[in-house]
């Protein structure tokens, strides 16, 4: 198959270092490789809504063996009237529970005006799929070197993932991961949420050495369906998960984000126990990546 991409400086043949497709630009994220021979799990739940609560999950995220907590307190919420998180008291939660647990946490910021102070509590930043071609906010997040979690927009081609990519690696910051999440198709809650897109990693990791994450939370929107999905990203080769769970006897009509979509903690002992068992698959799809004349990144080393 044939990419016909732009020349981008975070793609194999402008990056010296990884033109062979077999190598990932891995890099650490509070003491744990995203990119490295090893699947990453990052757990959590949808919304911090207190620190009962969080501290809950994540001591179960732990025990079941995933790597980082994930927990949002700014959410893009469709209606303006939902819950919107709990801004920098969340911060502050997720903060408190990492110094409980030893977990590193990644979060989402929205908005270009709170990169700085998102960034003095996260040990990685989520660009959500509603804002990945959010310019400012992706040039923002590339000055503050902080790791990034890059989703994929809901409807956005891979030239276009990739190009927002590039806004925040020239800034200087290659500590990118890519996060497939789904695309919305016709399944669009009739039996999934979305419709999760595993043709893309095998091109995406011939094209570019950033590590690409699957999150199967978002991409199903019903928990039962995620550890098949979650197993089904890893032997595609994904570099690792993004998960969201659930504490224990938790009453999910109490909850006030997605409450669908956690897995119980039993269910992600089984999914960390399987990717535990296995090495990070090697790139095997034949991939000729094109060359679009016009837009040049020169080559980094």
């Amino acid at each position: 198959m044939n990419l016909h991409l732009p020349d981008l400086s975070i793609l194999r043949r402008c990056w010296t270092r990884y033109q062979d497709p077999t190598t990932t630009h891995s890099f650490d994220v509070a003491g744990v490789s995203v990119g490295g021979s090893r699947p990453v799990i990052m757990a959590g739940p949808c919304a911090v809504e207190s620190f009962e609560q969080t501290l809950n999950i994540a001591t179960a995220v732990k025990a079941a063996g995933a790597h980082l907590l994930r927990g949002g307190v700014y959410k893009p919420r469709t209606s303006p009237y939902s819950f919107q998180g709990l801004g920098e008291e969340g911060l502050e939660i997720l903060a408190a529970v990492r110094q409980e647990t030893g977990l590193g946490f990644v979060t989402e910021v929205m908005d270009p005006r709170l990169v700085e102070q998102v960034s003095r509590y996260a040990d990685m930043l989520q660009i959500g799929s509603r804002s990945m071609q959010n310019f400012p906010l992706l040039t923002e997040v590339g000055l503050s070197h902080k790791p990034v979690l890059l989703k994929r927009g809901w409807s956005s081609t891979l030239e276009e993932w990739l190009c927002a990519a590039e806004y925040v690696a020239k800034e200087g910051n290659r500590n990118i991961a890519l996060c497939e999440r789904g695309i919305r198709a016709s399944c669009h809650w009739s039996y999934a949420r979305n419709l999760l897109d595993l043709n893309v990693i095998q091109p995406l990791r011939h094209a570019t050495p950033l590590p690409v994450i699957v999150d199967p939370s978002h991409a199903t929107g019903q928990w039962t369906l995620v550890e098949a999905m979650s197993r089904a990203s890893l032997a595609a080769g994904a570099h690792g998960l993004l998960i969201e769970a659930v504490g224990p006897d938790v009453r999910r009509e109490d909850l006030q984000c997605d409450a669908e979509q956690g897995i119980p903690a039993d269910v992600l002992a089984a999914i960390t126990a399987a990717a535990r068992n296995m090495e990070v698959p090697v790139p095997t799809a034949t991939v000729t990546p094109g060359l679009r004349a016009g837009l040049s990144a020169g080559s980094w080393a």
